[in-house]
């Protein structure tokens, strides 16, 4: 007795032709199916979120290969290809299907993770927020599409019998493949869990001022398995994400851009601060640098010679602060030269013996 799928076909078509035509309705059939679909979703999404509306137009080719699998798929079987050409094509849409949804997957991760990053400007003067989100945005995204990789790549073999064993193993890591694969990949791994350690607790966030290597800079890229850290002069430090979990530095940017800068000057004993106070206040009021937040000037060291005066005022963010100290300082210098150059640091034993008649350096002569 004939099967009855085959009773389908007309006793004058060829059989190449039957199975031409079926596979080529099941393709035409799933095309008309996605188009309908489509339209219809397209109407119910007009004027809903953004976020799906961008989707539906970025996933409009994957879809669409979707529906053309789906469909040759349900040709196949009315064609009549014998048991193992309906079971080899099967397992071919079967992998290009799983290909699909992996596809569609980082189409719809990329989507989401634009939408939400461009609601955050980094080039905003108070970006403590944005770069909160654009960090964890961009390390969880290139995190989640790893594991989309190899989650589409374990399913994929998974349809073969043969190699059905190395998809598990993939999946599952488990096995003597799964152990030589993860010795192989230790280093990758540490740093993925490293990278979502980050992405949580968030150390450090793009555009954070830091020292690292006893090197100032800001941080300009963070990857899957490494950051990148531009210097003051413009070169780059790339860093492995372990650096950051395993070695102390230094974050300028952790909680608010501000920060209060130094100045250290050294003056003479005779130096009067209360003068020396007031103008590190006229220079700092005057400068557009200032946060209006701290100016203050104190002694904090003294040596045989001279007395340490620290000068401390406060700017927005890291390159400011560093502005700002620079100007202090120069300011105050040519204060103290062309104002008072008699309370710059000088050696006192030369000074009384210019004053007895001495030779500098000898000090009072020995009488005979």
């Amino acid at each position: 007795m004939a099967d009855p799928i085959y009773a389908f076909r007309p006793e004058w078509a060829p059989l190449w032709l039957f199975n031409l035509s079926a596979l080529g309705l099941g393709a035409v059939a799933g095309l008309i199916l996605h188009e309908l679909v489509t339209r219809a979703i397209r109407r119910s999404l007009r004027g809903k979120d953004t976020y799906w509306s961008t989707l539906l137009v970025k996933l409009r080719r994957p879809s669409r290969l979707a529906a053309l699998i789906l469909g040759l798929a349900v040709g196949a079987s009315f064609a009549q290809l014998g048991e193992g050409g309906v079971a080899a094509l099967r397992r071919i849409l079967a992998v290009a299907f799983v290909i699909l949804v992996g596809w569609s997957a980082l189409t719809a991760l990329d989507i989401w993770s634009l939408l939400h990053v461009r609601r955050f400007k980094l080039d905003a003067e108070d970006n403590l927020l944005a770069r909160k989100h654009v960090t964890q945005t961009r390390i969880l995204t290139r995190t989640a599409g790893i594991l989309i990789v190899i989650l589409t790549a374990g399913f994929a073999l998974m349809t073969f019998p043969g190699v059905r064993q190395y998809g598990i193993s993939l999946l599952a890591s488990a096995g003597a493949a799964g152990i030589i694969a993860g010795l192989a990949l230790q280093p990758f791994l540490t740093n993925l869990i490293a990278g979502v350690q980050i992405a949580t607790t968030q150390p450090i966030r793009i555009d954070d001022a830091v020292i690292v290597e006893n090197e100032w800079g800001q941080i300009e890229e963070i990857t899957s398995t490494y950051v990148v850290v531009r210097l003051w002069d413009w070169r780059r430090m790339v860093l492995p994400l372990t650096y950051f979990i395993q070695q102390p530095f230094q974050n300028w940017t952790r909680e608010t851009a501000s920060l209060i800068g130094t100045v250290m000057l050294y003056v003479d004993y005779t130096a009067p601060v209360d003068v020396l106070r007031a103008k590190l206040e006229e220079i700092t009021r005057a400068s557009p640098l200032w946060d209006g937040q701290v100016v203050n000037l104190a002694v904090t060291e003294t040596s045989e010679r001279t007395m340490q005066v620290r000068c401390l005022v406060s700017a927005r963010n890291a390159p400011t602060t560093f502005d700002l100290r620079c100007e202090v300082r120069e300011k105050m210098i040519a204060f103290l030269q062309s104002e008072m150059p008699q309370v710059l640091p000088k050696d006192r034993l030369d000074a009384e013996a210019r004053l007895k008649g001495s030779p500098p350096g000898l000090g009072n002569p020995v009488s005979g």
